[in-house]
């Protein structure tokens, strides 16, 4: 359903009744965010604006909105500029969209604001990373926002201030795995083998798509490439096409050949395996994170919600390649295109 047909929906819900009309839009708004659905928690956001006192109405629009400007949208015009290849523009605008966002949804020492997008990340949130402090939901998804703006940092050279950026988008979303990627870059950039390594480590235990697993790989074998250790910076590449294939990776390899003077030789599974523990890396999924799409499935599924539940099944067997688990999913879903996924959203 798109943005004008779920506000249309809201709008014909509304009792009249300004207290009823706030909780149900509330209750709403909570259930498009567990969803992912930010058309949804948008159109709701903008029906309770309108339905608030003005008191309330004006601090909230304060908090949502720069320049006269909803955060979403200030967002996607830095995006619109980085397309458009106008990066020098687009910093100085990012940077206000961070420090906006830093100094009104910063944390506290009994709360913290979090920009979890589905109720996957929030049950891989608060198992990876318990806090006693109270987590309070972030209008949009701000360590996306975060990230940007980092990018935009990298891009106008200035590597070295856009990892305490990165830092605080993982702040926000500590299970997305684009701002430590986006790390991982920057330590590629500096040929910092040792950091590309650790936040590598990280990434992996957060990591919920082949892709993402491959693209962990990838990047430790381009580090171990620049210092020269080409056996198993191979090793990496092959670890890497394991999980999901990427049109760089031949390429890659011909030119680890051409640097050793030598063919490379396809490594058993056993000798990848033995390669990534040496460098105190764990090898595929994380068990935490099956366990979560696992338990998240099967709540679903009992409860009814057959969408929700299609979803963990499906990061499920992505993970996995059980048969079963493609057999469950094309029972409920029998024209389920059974693809890897390009990102970790639930």
């Amino acid at each position: 359903m798109n943005y004008k047909d779920i506000v249309n929906q809201l709008r014909e819900q509304l009792s009249g009744d300004n207290k009823k009309d706030q909780e149900m839009l509330q209750k709403r708004a909570e259930e498009f965010a567990k969803a992912g659905d930010y058309e949804g928690l948008k159109a709701a956001g903008e029906i309770i604006m309108e339905i608030l006192p003005a008191g309330t109405q004006s601090e909230v629009y304060r908090l949502t909105h720069l320049d006269g400007e909803r955060l979403d949208e200030v967002h996607q015009r830095i995006v619109n500029m980085i397309k458009d290849k106008d990066i020098i523009s687009a910093l100085p605008l990012a940077e206000k969209l961070y420090k906006k966002i830093t100094l009104d949804f910063g944390e506290t020492d009994t709360a913290k604001f979090v920009s979890l997008r589905n109720p996957f990340e929030d049950n891989l949130c608060q198992i990876l990373f318990p806090t006693e402090k109270v987590m309070n939901r972030t209008p949009f998804d701000f360590c996306t926002f975060i990230t940007t703006y980092a990018y935009l940092l990298v891009e106008n050279n200035a590597t070295t201030n856009a990892i305490p950026v990165l830092e605080k988008a993982i702040s926000y979303n500590p299970v997305d795995p684009g701002p430590r990627f986006e790390l991982a870059e920057i330590y590629k950039i500096n040929q910092n083998k040792k950091m590309v390594i650790e936040v590598t480590r990280d990434t992996l235990a957060i990591a919920s798509s082949p892709v993402a697993i491959a693209r962990c790989y990838a990047n430790v074998a381009y580090a171990l490439t620049d210092v020269r250790e080409l056996d198993d910076a191979a090793v990496f590449y092959f670890a890497s096409v394991r999980f999901a294939p990427h049109p760089a990776i031949p390429m890659e390899l011909k030119n680890l050949a051409d640097m050793k003077g030598s063919p490379i030789i396809n490594p058993t599974q056993k000798e990848i395996i033995d390669t990534v523990h040496k460098y105190d890396l764990e090898y595929g999924p994380s068990r935490t994170v099956i366990e979560v799409a696992s338990s998240l499935s099967n709540k679903y599924l009992s409860e009814g919600d057959r969408e929700s539940g299609l979803k963990c099944l499906k990061i499920l067997y992505n993970l996995t390649l059980d048969p079963k688990i493609k057999d469950t999913i094309l029972k409920l879903e029998p024209d389920a295109p059974m693809v890897m996924p390009t990102d970790n959203n639930a």
